[in-house]
């Protein structure tokens, strides 16, 4: 764990309780004189260091020691436009996705997508929160919603399109915004609606899962 978000991070003391304190003192095992690292959430830049001065029953009192601005950003930008698949596949990859540098995500209900799944957006914020303090990642990764993909390309109407063709993803492309469908992928009128976008497939002859082309795409690009 690189640092822990908390809201009181930047006082003079914070007093550990509840489950923050059985993460930090009971399972990570932080001592009297240990330094643990803080971000608060309402200003991510800054990295605070607090001491823990002492522990007593279920609390621990927490003083700071430093505080300094430590921005830990991706090199690149990467826009994902994701047809929405279901929510628990989403939630597996997403540590993976913050961790490499995707800087915002939209959802699209798209044709094929089941519109009985709805992204959790409150449960996809704490995933990602946890997967920042894991990686040390302090810019937070955006999180958007679109009504159909129409009303996606008409916000972004140079987004490159990974489906079947016959044009393989160079290995320099360079790229910022990138539309990926969801199971089954793209319908006949959705494709008609990208037949003037530049579509590009990964070289290999396995059909992937959407949120694998994700994974796939991104690290392509990224890394």
């Amino acid at each position: 764990m690189i640092f822990t978000f908390d809201a009181e991070a930047s006082k003079p003391t914070i007093k550990l309780k509840g489950e923050l304190f059985k993460y930090l003192i009971k399972v990570r095992r932080h001592e009297a004189g240990d330094t643990i690292m803080f971000r608060n959430p309402a200003n991510p830049s800054m990295l605070y260091g607090y001491k823990v001065d002492s522990i007593e029953g279920r609390d621990a009192l927490l003083r700071l020691e430093s505080a300094q601005e430590v921005v830990v950003a991706p090199k690149k930008s990467l826009h994902i436009g994701w047809c929405v698949i279901d929510p628990k596949s989403v939630e597996k990859v997403l540590p993976s996705l913050n961790e490499i540098g995707v800087e915002k995500i939209s959802f699209i209900y798209c044709e094929r997508s089941q519109k009985s799944f709805k992204p959790d957006f409150s449960r996809l914020e704490r995933i990602l929160e946890s997967s920042m303090g894991q990686c040390g990642r302090s810019t937070k990764m955006e999180l958007g919603m679109y009504k159909n993909l129409k009303e996606f390309l008409q916000a972004f109407p140079d987004v490159k399109v990974f489906d079947f063709t016959d044009k393989i993803l160079d290995t320099d492309a360079d790229f910022t915004t990138v539309l990926i469908g969801c199971e089954g992928g793209f319908s006949k009128a959705e494709k008609e609606l990208l037949s003037s976008k530049e579509v590009f497939r990964l070289d290999t002859p396995m059909v992937l899962r959407s949120e694998s082309a994700v994974m796939a795409v991104a690290s392509k690009i990224l890394l």
